[in-house]
Order: structure tokens, then C-alpha cells, then sequence
């Protein structure tokens, strides 16, 4: 896990193109009980039919909800769907072509958490789209670009090319490369291809950072830009660039987060990334913008954030109270038992490790309920905490054993547990289980309290004391 360097809002909002291919994107949900009667298939009770812009049209809305001055360079058919589209739109300005080919839809059915199928229309690739006057002139006055390549053949339209490569040249531009569409053009300042599509464009085979590494090589040499970022899912992303030593790589890790959905996340990456770079980052400092970005927009819930009438609470460090009931919730539906335990956990050592591991062991999830910097004052005085509570969430996500952190004010954890109510209260100590104050709360639901291993000899007072002489 890593803090990314926190970027500067702008003064102003910016003025961001995106560049791309748009579609419908309708999310069907419902329950599922029963099989139909006339062939072994799930009947789905539908409860809502949420439509959104998709593909370009989700990147242009990310970044008007977030309040720029955003303009939608695309092609659209001549179609309902199209009309559709653009009254999906608020906020966003839309300079179209014509697409010469129907509206594509792409329709998911979910039931609960789980999606059974996706439903394409329409999605047949089509020729290469004719490019107006008006679509080229939108990428001459602009703070940074964004091409969302859908790999339907706005990103491979030349004149638009040509266009895109002159904006390069004073403002950053930002591609989100597809496996079914064009190269990015020279010249730009950063790509983001995930890990399958940099497969795709290189024909190396493999995984991970080693992977990542000789993807951002060979994609450097072929497409001559500034900068590849190999994005990793949930593990983050790789920055390759080139200096005069050579090849430059630098791994930036997501920060540790429950997700259900995935879809716009990459959308979401991208999307910081040039709203970092416009701002004035670096390209390393603004991938880690758009891996935070993206990581945060997942925890709000994805794109069903989007959907909401109000704006997403912002998530300002890993390990909050939706993050815990996500983890909290995903283990009840599986029959699991949830265990949680407590501490201010100011300095991290072998003891405090031992006792989350131990914890752990007692279920299929471990919630850490963590006093906040106020809470730990109050216990412990005014010189504490030694770590502020966002790095001691950080680190105690770091562990495999930590499944979600909950921060509370209060001096004991009563609360934080009733919210949640954990099947098991794990506590370490030289105490007996009817001794723990929490006891009487887990009662409350039928929870239980019992004590892990003690080890005695070690104690952050007993850290501090010795970092302090080494002092």
C-alpha cells in the first residue's frame, strides 16, 4: 500500500477534451429465485434499469461531476438511442459526428453482487468514422485531452489523429488504449493500458510487475510517447519511462480497498491521471493521483456512485465504516463468522502481529476497530499518538491478516461494534474473557469474547521509550 502524493487542486476548472467512442450502457439488476419452466435457466425479478453514458461518454461524466469544463468529441448515430445518449449528458458539451452505424448497447444483468449476462447490440466494429471541422477544432483550446478508445474507430480516424498529435504538443494528453483499437498516437505524455491489452499490443505473455515492466519497455520503443503506465486491477500500476540511463520504471501501489463492481475504473484512472497532469504533476506523481482516484471511486461503489443524487462521500484514507460493512457483508452472505478486534495500535510490533493473526484465525474476516487520534489522546495524553490515525490504518491494512479498519472517537469501541455487530470480540491479554468491558455489548446480539495469546515483554510504550534513548 502507498499514499500517493497529494495534487494540488487547480484554481479553476479545467477544460478537458474526451476523445472516443460512446455507447449506451444499461445496468439491469434484480433477485433471482426460481428457474424458468421451460428451459434451466435463472429467472431474474427485475428491480431497476439504470442507463448511463458509457465508454467516452463515462470519462466526460466522471470528470463534469467532479466539476470541469468538459467537452465530448465523439461520433453518434442517428438514432434513440443516440438522443439518449445525449440527454445522459448534462454538463457535458458534445461536438458529433456521424457514426454510420447504429447506437451500440451494452446491457449487464446483475443479480445481487453477481452478474449472469452481458448483452450486446449493435456492436459489430464499423468503418472508420468521416471527422467534421468542428471535431478537430475543440482539441485547439483545451487544458488536456483524454482518448478513450473503444476500439470502434474514433481514435483511428487520421485527420483526428493528426488533431490529437498537435494538442500533444502543448497540453497532456492521456490514452486509454484498447485491444481491438489503434496505437496510440507519438508524442503523447502517458497510456494506460491494463495488463491485457499491453499483452495485446506487445505479444509478451506473463504477469505481475516483471510483466509490467517489459510491456512499458517494448510499448515505449513502438509508440514513442513520454510515459506507459501498466495498470494492475487492484494492485495498482506501472510507470515506465525513458532517461537518459535507460528505462525508468516505478511501481505505485493501490491503497487497499473493498470493491464489488470494476466497471470505469480504468475510465476513472485515466481520468486523473490528466486532470493531475493539467494541474502541473509529474507523470509518476499523477499515475499515483489516478491509481488513488480510481481506487476511491470504487470504494464509493463504482459506477452506481455515479447514478446517485448526491455526491459520493469522499474517501479519505482506506478502512471506512463502508469498506468494513462491505467485507462485513460479503462474509455473512457466505455463511462466514466475522471477528473484530480493537486497539490504538500506535506503534506496530511482533506482538501487536501476533494477536491480529491470531484473531483472524478465529473466523473469515478480521475487522480492526482503531482509536482515532482524538480517542488515543484522551487514553494516553497529549504527546500521543506517535503515528497519525491514517498511517496506522494504512499499516494495519498492510497486514494479510486485516481485512477492513473502522475508526471511532470514543474511548471504547461500543459503538463502532454496534454497527457492524461482529460474531466474535478477539482481545489480546492476561485476562479472562468476562473481564473485557466489550463483553457486555457483544451480549447485546449474542456475540462472543474471548482472549488470544498474550505476549508479554513487548508494549509500543516500551518502543517509544527505546526510540526515544536512541534519540
Amino acid at each position: 500500500m502507498s499514499a500517493a502524493r497529494p495534487i494540488p487542486p487547480s484554481p479553476a476548472p479545467l477544460r478537458i477534451a474526451v476523445v472516443g467512442d460512446t455507447l449506451l450502457d444499461v445496468d439491469v439488476s434484480g433477485s433471482s429465485e426460481r428457474l424458468s419452466p421451460d428451459a434451466p435457466v435463472p429467472v431474474v425479478d427485475v428491480r431497476t434499469d439504470e442507463r448511463r453514458a458509457g465508454g467516452a461518454g463515462l470519462v466526460a461524466t466522471m470528470l463534469a461531476k467532479d466539476g470541469h469544463d468538459v467537452t465530448l468529441v465523439t461520433v453518434l448515430a442517428d438514432d434513440g438511442h443516440a438522443t439518449e445518449i445525449q440527454d445522459l449528458l448534462p454538463g457535458v458539451r458534445v461536438v458529433a459526428g456521424p457514426s454510420g452505424a447504429p447506437t451500440p448497447v451494452k446491457t449487464r444483468v446483475r443479480v445481487g453482487d453477481h452478474a449472469l449476462v452481458r448483452i450486446d447490440e449493435g456492436c459489430d466494429t464499423p468503418p472508420i468514422p468521416d471527422v467534421t471541422d468542428a471535431m478537430t477544432a475543440v482539441l485547439g483550446d483545451v487544458d488536456a485531452v483524454v482518448v478513450a478508445d473503444y476500439g470502434r474507430g474514433v481514435a483511428a480516424a487520421p485527420v483526428l489523429r493528426d488533431a490529437i498529435a498537435r494538442a500533444a504538443e502543448t497540453v497532456p494528453v492521456v490514452w486509454d488504449p484498447h485491444p481491438k483499437g489503434a496505437a496510440p498516437v507519438p508524442g503523447i505524455a502517458v497510456a494506460t493500458p491494463n495488463a491485457a491489452e499491453a499483452r495485446r499490443f506487445t505479444d509478451l505473455t506473463g504477469d505481475g510487475v516483471t510483466f509490467a515492466t517489459d510491456a512499458a519497455d517494448a510499448l515505449l520503443e513502438t509508440w514513442q510517447i513520454g510515459a506507459v503506465a501498466v495498470t494492475m486491477g487492484d494492485r495498482g500500476a506501472l510507470v515506465g519511462r525513458r532517461t537518459g540511463r535507460g528505462l525508468d520504471s516505478r511501481f505505485l501501489p493501490a491503497p487497499s480497498v473493498t470493491a464489488g463492481d470494476p466497471c470505469g475504473a480504468g475510465d476513472r484512472l485515466a481520468a486523473g491521471v490528466a486532470v493531475a497532469l493539467a494541474s502541473g504533476a509529474d507523470v509518476a506523481d499523477a499515475v499515483a493521483a489516478g491509481v488513488a482516484d480510481a481506487s476511491a471511486y470504487l470504494a464509493a461503489g463504482g459506477v452506481a456512485s455515479l447514478l446517485a443524487d448526491a455526491d459520493p462521500a469522499p474517501v479519505e484514507v482506506p478502512g471506512t465504516d463502508r469498506d468494513a460493512m462491505r467485507v462485513v457483508h460479503r462474509t455473512r452472505s457466505a455463511g462466514g463468522t466475522v471477528v473484530a478486534t480493537g486497539g490504538c495500535f500506535d506503534l506496530l510490533h511482533a506482538g501487536h502481529a501476533r494477536t491480529l493473526s491470531a484473531a483472524r484465525a478465529l473466523g473469515d474476516c478480521l475487522v480492526v476497530c482503531l482509536n482515532s487520534d482524538d480517542s488515543v489522546r484522551q487514553l494516553k495524553g497529549p504527546e500521543r499518538p506517535i503515528m497519525t490515525q491514517d498511517d496506522r490504518v494504512e499499516l494495519l491494512l498492510a497486514l494479510d491478516c486485516v481485512d477492513a479498519v473502522v475508526v471511532f472517537d470514543e474511548t471504547t469501541p461500543d459503538e463502532a461494534l454496534r454497527r457492524f455487530r461482529p460474531d466474535v470480540w478477539a482481545k489480546g491479554g492476561d485476562y479472562t474473557a468476562d473481564e473485557l468491558p466489550e463483553s457486555r455489548t457483544l451480549a447485546e446480539w449474542g456475540g462472543r469474547v474471548v482472549t488470544v495469546p498474550f505476549h508479554p515483554g513487548r508494549s509500543t510504550t516500551r518502543l517509544a521509550a527505546a526510540l526515544a534513548h536512541v534519540g
